[in-house]
């Protein structure tokens, strides 16, 4: 099996063709990406056999929906999930995550996320630290908890920086915005929007400390893209995060507590000794972040495992 194109692990949404060699004569084998896994209910009993699902992390962890919505993904999930041939995940979590719908552990393999190279972050020039966040304006990220916490910190020096679109959930931005001016944090906190990879690097480089706050994660790419800039990192246990942030490269506090959370931070920011430790551990931890073609390689090694 040649390597997918296009790797589906970059994409939030779809199906991705899996075999370039000899595409005139072999059966194509789709991959359905879980998030887009509510378009193909209709077509349930109409897949093409054999396919494969992508889960990044169960829809019914979403944080935010309903209960009525959060069910209805929960019984779509385990009615459409094992009918496929396999199951690609993104981390080891999100494999013990899918234990919950019955589906046999064998069946599912999980294939972590590559990390783009990156140079180490020259930091923040000052006075205080610049905290980043890379998040969109969603419920799951856990912003107005780390704006919550960092209310806390009033005698501190600090600015936080967020990045992220705020087109996904509009109602969810509007309570961040509000959240900030009710705090009194509009000259601290900044909401830069969505960026791509060329004005994205800059805020990287910026950054003296990575933050998120987030309620799950089925792998946390912008941790790891954190980690290969060196940054420490200050975050929650929530789902994959502690499996992709080690404790040598950042201080991880229960989802959701604020109190726990302000603690970690008002330590790390007034704390250089341990910054510096942290920091140490994400360059070491950089070393170890899989490629995009380790990454390719190992999702394509999981498609040959479904018979033709």
């Amino acid at each position: 099996m040649t390597p997918v194109t296009p790797s589906p692990l970059m994409g939030e949404g779809g199906v991705g063709v899996t075999s370039r060699r000899e595409a005139e004569v072999q059966p194509a084998l789709p991959v359905i990406d879980g998030l887009a896994l509510p378009a193909f209910e209709p077509l349930a009993e109409r897949l093409p056999q054999p396919w494969v699902a992508l889960v990044h992390h169960p829809l019914a962890l979403e944080t935010g929906l309903p209960p009525d919505q959060a069910a209805a993904f929960a019984a779509l999930e385990r009615r459409l999930l094992p009918q496929a041939a396999r199951i690609i995940v993104t981390s080891p979590q999100t494999r013990r995550d899918l234990g919950a719908y019955g589906i046999d552990p064998a069946r599912i393999g999980a294939v972590l996320p590559g990390t783009d190279p990156a140079p180490l972050a020259a930091g923040g020039q000052g006075p205080g630290l610049t905290l980043l966040c890379v998040a969109s304006l969603t419920p799951r990220k856990g912003h107005l908890v780390l704006l919550e916490a960092l209310t806390r910190l009033p005698d501190l020096e600090w600015r936080l920086i967020c990045v992220g679109s705020a087109e996904r959930d509009p109602a969810c931005a509007a309570a961040i915005r509000e959240t900030i001016g009710r705090l009194g944090l509009e000259r601290r906190v900044q909401l830069v929007g969505e960026r791509d990879a060329a004005d994205l690097g800059p805020c990287y480089d910026g950054a003296d400390l990575f933050v998120l706050a987030s309620h799950h994660e089925g792998y946390g790419m912008v941790l790891a893209e954190a980690l290969a800039r060196g940054l420490p990192v200050v975050a929650t246990t929530a789902g994959a995060i502690p499996d992709t942030v080690p404790g040598s490269a950042g201080i991880l506090v229960p989802p959701g507590d604020v109190a726990a959370l302000a603690e970690v931070l008002h330590r790390v920011i007034t704390d250089p000794a341990l910054r510096a430790r942290l920091a140490e551990g994400a360059r070491a931890a950089r070393a170890h972040l899989p490629s995009w073609a380790d990454a390719a390689r190992a999702f394509a090694a999981e498609l040959d495992r479904v018979a033709p």
